[in-house]
């Protein structure tokens, strides 16, 4: 029961349209991670043994930056990162609908500036060459505004949904946990 509560708080601010979505930026977020995990693993064991692979750096920067880009959006969708929990959720009512609309409209705004900027630097990223490959650096750069774009809808979606069916949602209920006492005289062959 608990944890169907978890998850309807998980799922309050959601369109069932981007689940999709969040569950193929959840499956490229592992991939980073494990990729990021194996090249860092391999460029430690190829150096030690004297025989470095330089452009391991490079897929573990980009597996990083890919990661953490991702992973924001997938946590704003969430309401895990850029979120201010605590003070929306001590207010009910108008004044919770007026600090969750304003909150998301900075995040909003956040999103803009990482699509605009990111797209900027994405832009002059052609003018540098990432080494030994000599990539443009632009195929980094190209994260932001995929982020920033990711945000902004997600951010979209929850403003629409709590707009249309409210902020607030049922805290999931704390079950007490029952603990046994441990009777020493009933099991004697356990400590032997």
């Amino acid at each position: 029961m608990a944890s169907t509560l978890v998850l309807q708080r998980q799922r309050y601010l959601k369109w069932g349209l981007f689940d999709g979505l969040e569950r193929i930026l959840m499956v490229l977020c592992g991939i980073c991670l494990l990729g990021f995990s194996a090249t860092v693993t391999f460029d430690i064991v190829t150096r030690t043994i004297g025989a470095p692979w330089l452009w391991l750096q490079e897929v573990t920067q980009t597996f990083f930056i890919y990661g953490i880009f991702i992973g924001t959006a997938v946590a704003t969708r969430r309401n895990d990162h850029l979120y201010l929990t605590a003070v929306a959720e001590s207010l009910h009512g108008r004044a919770r609908l007026l600090v969750e609309t304003l909150i998301r409209l900075i995040v909003l705004f956040v999103a803009f500036g990482f699509v605009y900027f990111g797209f900027l630097n994405f832009l002059r990223g052609f003018s540098s060459f990432r080494m030994p490959s000599l990539t443009p650096i632009a195929s980094l750069y190209a994260a932001i505004p995929l982020c920033g774009c990711l945000i902004g809808l997600f951010t979209i979606e929850q403003l629409v949904n709590g707009w249309r069916h409210g902020f607030e949602h049922p805290e999931p209920l704390q079950q007490p946990i029952a603990v046994l006492p441990i009777d020493p005289i009933a099991a004697p062959e356990s400590r032997r």
